[in-house]
């Protein structure tokens, strides 16, 4: 009985976060609105409250919340970055990049922190996740600046990683 109480805790734990996530992201009331988020957001719970709740309210302890608002911050002025210097590339009458397929080891350990990693190189305008082997992280990187692998991983991955450590791995 308690396994059974326990996944519908983690059922309507999801639901309600997916529902706050899409009620900010429409800033609607409209019926319409309502009804489709209720009912979208229902069918993604259902089908995926599991992975959605692997580290449940954990996240909420303080320190966890502090990291990934220290995370978002990090994250933010990245991409302002590489949005800057992908503007800059694409600007540039010669259009000067120098594209390639690096890699580098990540000192990350669950699966779920490095797909937030590898997720946020993708978000990351110039840079995208093309594969992950255990633990090397193979990315395209559209202007490379640097060819032995602690330079890429400090280039692209290692102020994420820190943070990531914090979160997840500890």
């Amino acid at each position: 009985m308690k396994k059974k109480t326990q996944k519908w805790g983690r059922f309507l734990y999801t639901w309600l976060i997916l529902m706050i996530v899409w009620y900010a992201y429409t800033v609607s009331l409209a019926p319409a609105e309502l009804i489709t988020g209720f009912v979208v957001t229902g069918l993604i719970a259902a089908f995926n409250f599991a992975s959605f709740t692997h580290y449940g309210f954990s996240l909420f302890h303080p320190r966890r919340i502090y990291y990934i608002f220290q995370f978002s911050i990090v994250f933010l002025v990245a991409l302002v970055k590489s949005n800057i210097q992908v503007a800059k590339i694409v600007l540039h009458p010669k259009l000067p990049v120098n594209p390639g397929i690096v890699k580098f080891k990540s000192s990350l350990k669950s699966d779920f922190a490095k797909m937030v990693l590898a997720n946020t190189i993708t978000l990351t305008p110039g840079t995208l996740t093309v594969d992950l082997i255990d633990d090397e992280f193979y990315i395209h990187w559209l202007n490379m600046t640097s060819h032995d692998e602690a330079g890429i991983y400090q280039d692209i991955a290692a102020d994420f990683e820190k943070i990531l450590i914090k979160i997840f791995d500890k």
